[in-house]
């Protein structure tokens, strides 16, 4: 009778009541690609989204920003400083427009050369 006894307290135990942390959901950055491509130009020229950083909006919610890489064949120009959490735009065959992100907030745009990777800040009329 006790060997029955402790069987089922045992059953009611490991059925419940244990751990109940929700199931750990992949982080945001894991879940990007660690190389993706988002843009071609004329001249065999491909841009690409290579580093990521996990961050978090000021409401909380979280996103990643990457860094740009320019590459033509095997030449390889990483854009120094520029984080971004959108995907670039093509201006014309040798500069592209990428929005400089920090914490999920965009920033000012960047003109990039796709030569140098020189990004430059975009000035607008006033």
């Amino acid at each position: 009778m006790r060997t029955r006894w402790t069987l089922a307290a045992a059953a009611v135990v490991g059925c419940g009541g244990g751990d109940r942390t929700p199931p750990k959901t992949p982080a945001v950055a894991d879940s990007v690609p660690a190389d993706s491509l988002v843009l071609t130009a004329p001249g065999g020229v491909q841009v690409w989204f290579t580093l990521a950083r996990r961050a978090t909006s000021p409401d909380g919610v979280p996103c990643v920003d990457r860094t740009i890489e320019i590459r033509r064949g095997d030449t390889r120009v990483k854009v120094p400083l520029l984080y971004t959490g959108t995907p670039p735009e093509l201006v014309n065959d040798s500069t592209l427009r990428a929005r400089l992100s920090n914490q999920c907030q965009p920033g000012d745009a960047y003109l990039v050369d796709l030569r140098t990777g020189r990004p430059i800040r975009e000035r607008h009329a006033e």
